[in-house]
């Protein structure tokens, strides 16, 4: 949604935030009454009182008993400077792996006494361009940013642009858009990829299927991974056992293609590769309704580590994500590129190596 669509109070937040930046409101100054602003912007005292509680919460905005409200003073931190706002823009906030990643720098950013402004695309370009909006009308100090659909291109290259004009450093998790320089915390997809095709090879399985996320650029690594493996082992791959699907096709396209594999008289998958642990999850199921088990009858490895993979009866063999720890190091980064001197500062992120964690779902063909 555009910025005149975004809720009144959040139209509100920022047209106040705006004020705060170019210096019409300082701190000490008296805010007008929720009456006037109601009457200037033609909105309810609701509205505006809602949005004064939200400035309040942040420590914008503090009210005195009587008198009215007041801009604050600068927060000052344990160690004595101004509190600073770093921006996260992750694909999602609530689901799988990201409240870990999330946790992960909120307690970093929490250490160094910086406030976290938090919002999330659901995977959707417009929405991500939304976010920076949002963010770059915040008086921010720095931004972390999980790519939307990193495979289909960056149409919001000029909010990048943005950053780079205004000179507020960002780093990218998980992926980077092509043609950007920033640093990117992110995992080897590629090699995890190819430990789980190798991993299934060396147990002695040939008719291996994959199902890999196109749309962004971790799926599009871990398929190469997987291939990889086949052509460095000599295993023929055949085309029909490479399922590749989109976001919006990710809960119908996989599950079928997987039910029609396991229908197959001849050439029948005996083992899957998955994009992630959900998906894995998910492919579970559909051998189940083919009346077969994991891993008597197919051996099955996902992706990430997430809490899913032991979630299930049956244990999932996966690639580790350092979720966590990839959230507490992109925060450290981004406090060192925003602390130190243009000329020192940090340029390069962190490519972690994923590790092959071995449970249930995966066993030797028979």
């Amino acid at each position: 949604m555009s910025e005149k669509q975004l809720p009144k109070y959040m139209q509100l937040k920022q047209e106040i935030l705006t004020w705060l930046q170019n210096g019409k409101l300082k701190p000490g100054d008296q805010m007008p009454s929720e009456n006037e602003i109601a009457e200037q912007y033609m909105m309810s005292r609701q509205t505006v009182r809602q949005t004064f509680g939200e400035l309040e919460k942040d420590g914008w905005l503090y009210r005195m008993q009587g008198k009215g409200t007041f801009v604050s003073m600068p927060q000052q931190s344990e160690k004595g400077r101004d509190v600073q706002t770093i921006g996260i823009i992750t694909t999602y906030i609530s689901d799988y792996i990201f409240p870990i990643i999330v946790r992960g720098a909120e307690a970093a950013l929490r250490e160094r006494g910086y406030r976290l402004l938090l919002s999330s695309t659901d995977n959707d370009k417009a929405r991500e361009r939304d976010s920076l909006e949002m963010m770059l009308s915040e008086p921010l100090s720095g931004l972390i940013i999980e790519p939307t659909k990193s495979a289909e291109g960056n149409p919001n290259l000029s909010y990048y642009l943005s950053l780079d004009y205004q000179e507020i450093p960002y780093l990218m998790i998980n992926e980077r858009y092509s043609g950007l320089q920033c640093p990117v915390m992110m995992i080897d997809d590629e090699e995890g990829g190819f430990l789980a095709a190798q991993h299934l090879i060396e147990l002695g399985h040939r008719q291996i299927a994959g199902f890999f996320k196109i749309d962004d650029l971790q799926g599009m690594n871990r398929l190469k991974g997987f291939v990889r493996a086949h052509q460095q082992y000599e295993i023929p791959l055949l085309p029909e056992n490479v399922v590749h699907y989109t976001t919006e096709e990710k809960w119908q396209k996989p599950f079928a293609a997987a039910t029609d594999m396991l229908r197959r008289e001849q050439a029948r998958p005996t083992a899957f590769v998955c994009y992630n642990d959900e998906l894995a999850v998910n492919l579970l199921e559909a051998v189940r309704s083919m009346g077969l088990l994991v891993p008597a009858d197919v051996s099955m490895v996902g992706f990430d580590d997430s809490s899913l993979a032991t979630a299930t009866e049956v244990k999932l063999t996966t690639l580790s994500h350092p979720k966590a720890e990839l959230g507490r190091e992109a925060a450290e980064l981004l406090i060192s590129m925003i602390e130190q001197p243009k000329g020192d500062q940090p340029k390069q992120g962190k490519l972690y190596k994923p590790e092959l964690v071995v449970r249930e779902s995966t066993r030797r063909f028979a």
